[in-house]
């Protein structure tokens, strides 16, 4: 028998952890969410797993909360860190907050997630899939690991 603990589900953080980071950053996820119309509760499970609880190389060398890559567009500073090839170029910001709007920004001016803002935003699977349909994140179980977060840790009440 094989059982999956919540805390072992992203790695190595525990409840604590995840728990601390959504204790920091929901009133700014509350404030995106007012602001962009993404939901509360994705912007928290995408923080959540993207750095590790707020634990990861690349959080803490760049408050990057999302994972975002330089891309073409992207003209600000940057940060150097492994994932999908070695030494990959990644936004970095001044604060948490820049990561959070850059975010919002993010998905919300780019026409390959606009579908996702003609869903509901109570209906945190759909928006789940839909990131993971849009290319979003390359991990198959992307919109499965958000799903567990949002009703591990009822990331739904702030949506």
């Amino acid at each position: 028998m094989i059982m999956l603990l919540p805390g072992r589900f992203l790695g190595a953080q525990s409840p604590d952890q995840i728990n601390s980071y959504i204790n920091t950053y929901k009133l700014l996820a509350i404030a995106e969410m007012q602001r962009s119309g993404i939901p509360a509760s994705i912007i928290l499970a995408q923080g959540i797993h993207e750095t590790q609880a707020g634990t990861s190389d690349l959080v803490i060398a760049s408050n990057n909360h999302f994972g975002i890559k330089c891309k073409d567009n992207w003209s600000g500073p940057v940060a150097y860190h492994d994932d999908d090839a070695r030494g990959e170029c990644f936004r970095s910001y001044a604060a948490a907050e820049d990561s959070y709007r850059d975010h919002s920004e993010f998905l919300s001016q780019s026409p390959r997630y606009a579908f996702l803002f003609k869903i509901n935003p109570e209906d945190y699977e759909s928006w789940a899939y839909g990131l993971k349909k849009a290319g979003y994140a390359t991990n198959i179980k992307y919109s499965q690991i958000l799903i567990k977060l949002i009703r591990d840790y009822d990331l739904q009440k702030y949506s």
